[in-house]
């Protein structure tokens, strides 16, 4: 292996050597210590240190790096407390999750990192997101980002590519060639001869290096780092190394062929880097035994303060305090001076305006831009706002969806349209995976907002029509709001924008542009987690919301001898219990309405908490109502058969007659 150290100087040269021995050190220990039950896993950087200490020392200080499973050298690189760090791999208290997760899936502003979740492509998105932020704030700066020949089988590292490279972000995508995908090797992975080979087909530089030479990555990198500052473009790097123990250790190497970690071994990025610089007179066997054991005494003084520290211990009221960032929601109250608009125009009056208030929002979504979107809600917005801050993406909605939460990495807020709520089941791992829970996990918010366009009664089909909202009041750390009224939509995602935390917004396509009110000119906000009680009778209560709300008012309307309340939910999650019991105690008939299928609907919560909670009021068993157990059909005589409101005057009669 050639080592050019007139490359660097020679305490460079001293400081890499440091800077590579202190993770394969700490590994020496961690995996002694994981032997003796003291750690519960590990997931072994052994042979590839090379990449994380020469790329982490080739960026500035307050560049953001994205890490995976096997940089620990990245975390050490970055000079994180040795004793913070064991302590989040015991799960502590004082560790970066407070031990909620493990190893290095964790992030830390303070250190700009951001750590990886299990699922292995997401951070890519992400880093997109903080590469935009830099690119809008005018900071001359690249962003780093891991993953694997394994991991880049993963369709996030397609779209992340495919963004960074339209929207020509500084982003360098290392990717670490270890050979082995767990126990899959590469020629089971993908068929290209070389990863860089695929650069071409993002119209992006594509570079390979030595991943075992610590001074060709540290050099090469940082050379290619103060290039992108200073021409920010993506470039993807590929590292060549081996991985030399398991996936994790308890995998074990036993499917490795025979020989092949003796002969990666003569390569050992420590081992040959030590004798490069021994042979150079940089080092000396005494300098290094005083190295070795300075290092040793860093790691067991790390490891007394973690240990002295007792396993962390259950609070429930800490548990739920950290699932949100807090937030005290502005008061904005509805001014006197009103017109009379459309859902749609609400919607787009909201966005125009929170543009105006919060400089760093930014706008996301395939065909929003001079097109104004499929539904026109941003129409003109280009114009005003420009198309730094209204942009089009390519058809990625996972990356998107990671970019917004980049984006919040870094201070900003984003809006994400999906199209139809439909296609947001291509960016599921982002949302309930990574901005649902990384609040909880490590403190950082995701300042995101993701619209959802839903709901049928278009006959669009199975595709575009589904309701899908209970798949997101399932997953702790989003909330969901799903308003029926244009006064309720303006002021709830005036709300949801300043809200700091991942907010799912529901709207109903068949509503866009049959629903008027009187709305008021100027900003305003609601809060969320609030219903609306919009009809008062003694007879029975109907709990709704979206199109539900409308069937409702629609039955009553036609049933003048019928006496009922009508609770719009307006927020799903958090669900506002005391407004929820106030109407069941009060009629004492309870029926629960919703467009979504009835198995899995958010129906079945409610009128379970209505059972527990005021059994001993009830004159009759609380019902639910929702469309039948099946994909929406096209036809709009098929459509009309699977939708609840089909069903609602015998569903009422029958909970008065009960």
């Amino acid at each position: 292996m050639n080592f050019n150290l007139e490359s660097v100087s020679k305490d460079e040269s001293l400081h890499l050597y440091r800077s590579i021995l202190r993770p394969r050190l700490i590994e020496d220990k961690m995996l002694i210590l994981l032997r003796q039950g003291r750690i519960s896993k590990w997931f072994s950087g052994y042979g590839q240190e090379a990449i994380s200490v020469g790329c982490a020392l080739a960026m500035l200080d307050d560049e953001y790096i994205l890490t995976m499973h096997r940089n620990l050298g990245v975390f050490t690189s970055r000079n994180i407390p040795l004793h913070k760090l064991f302590k989040q791999f015991q799960g502590k208290k004082d560790g970066f999750t407070k031990g909620r997760d493990r190893s290095f899936h964790f992030g830390s502003n303070e250190h700009h990192i951001v750590g990886m979740i299990s699922h292995l492509g997401p951070q890519l998105g992400v880093a997109d997101g903080i590469a935009l932020a830099d690119i809008l704030q005018g900071n001359p700066k690249a962003t780093m980002v891991f993953t694997g020949d394994g991991g880049a089988s993963e369709g996030d590292f397609h779209e992340a590519l495919n963004t960074a490279a339209v929207w020509q972000l500084p982003v360098l995508f290392i990717l670490e060639n270890n050979q082995w995908g767990l126990s899959t090797p590469s020629k089971e992975q993908f068929r290209c001869k070389q990863f860089i080979d695929k650069g071409i087909g993002y119209g992006m530089e594509a570079i390979q290096l030595d991943g075992n030479n610590i001074l060709e990555v540290y050099t090469s990198i940082k050379k290619i780092a103060e290039d992108v500052r200073r021409n920010p473009r993506p470039i993807l790097i590929e590292c060549l190394s081996f991985r030399m123990r398991g996936h994790e250790e308890a995998s074990g190497t036993k499917y490795y062929p025979e020989g092949i970690q003796d002969e990666w071994m003569k390569k050992d990025p420590v081992s040959t880097f030590e004798a490069a610089l021994l042979k150079a007179g940089v080092l000396t066997p005494t300098m290094i035994e005083e190295i070795r054991t300075e290092i040793k005494a860093e790691i067991n003084e790390g490891l007394r303060v973690a240990d002295e520290e007792p396993a962390v211990s259950f609070n429930l009221q800490d548990e739920l305090d950290d699932l949100y960032k807090s937030h005290q929601a502005s008061e904005n109250e509805p001014g006197e001076e009103s017109e009379n608009i459309r859902l749609i125009d609400a919607i787009s009056q909201s966005l125009s305006q929170s543009m105006e208030r919060f400089p760093q929002l930014v706008l996301m979504g395939q065909d929003i831009g001079e097109y104004g979107g499929v539904f026109k809600i941003t129409d003109g917005f280009v114009a005003k706002f420009g198309k730094e801050r209204v942009r089009n993406t390519p058809l990625c909605e996972s990356a998107i969806l990671g970019a917004g939460l980049g984006l919040s990495i870094k201070g900003m807020k984003a809006m994400v349209e999906m199209q139809f709520a439909d296609f947001v089941s291509e960016g599921m791992t982002q949302i309930c995976n990574n901005l649902a829970k990384i609040h909880y996990r490590w403190g950082q918010n995701a300042d995101v907002v993701v619209r959802m366009p839903t709901g049928a009664g278009v006959a669009a089909g199975p595709f575009h029509s589904q309701s899908n909202e209970a798949w997101f009041t399932h997953t702790p750390g989003l909330k969901v709001v799903y308003p029926a009224f244009p006064f309720d939509a303006k002021g709830l995602l005036n709300a949801a924008i300043e809200d700091p935390n991942p907010v799912l917004f529901f709207e109903h396509k068949a509503l866009y542009r049959s629903v008027y009110q009187d709305v008021p000119k100027n900003y305003y906000t609601l809060p969320i987690g609030k219903a609306s009680l919009i009809r008062e009778g003694a007879d029975f209560s109907i709990i709704t919301y979206g199109m539900g709300v409308h069937w409702s008012l629609q039955i009553l309307k036609e049933h003048k001898e019928w006496n009922a309340d009508v609770l719009d939910l307006r927020t799903l999650s958090p669900l506002d219990t005391e407004a929820i019991l106030a109407t069941a105690l009060k009629t004492g008939r309870v029926l629960v309405l919703h467009e979504d299928i009835m198995t899995g609907g958010i129906g079945a919560d409610i009128a379970s908490f209505i059972q527990e909670k005021c059994f001993k009021s009830l004159d009759a068993p609380v019902m639910r109502l929702a469309s039948l157990d099946l994909p929406i059909p096209f036809a709009p005589n098929l459509e009309k058969g699977f939708l609840a409101n089909t069903y609602l005057e015998a569903r009422i009669v029958e909970l008065l007659q009960y």
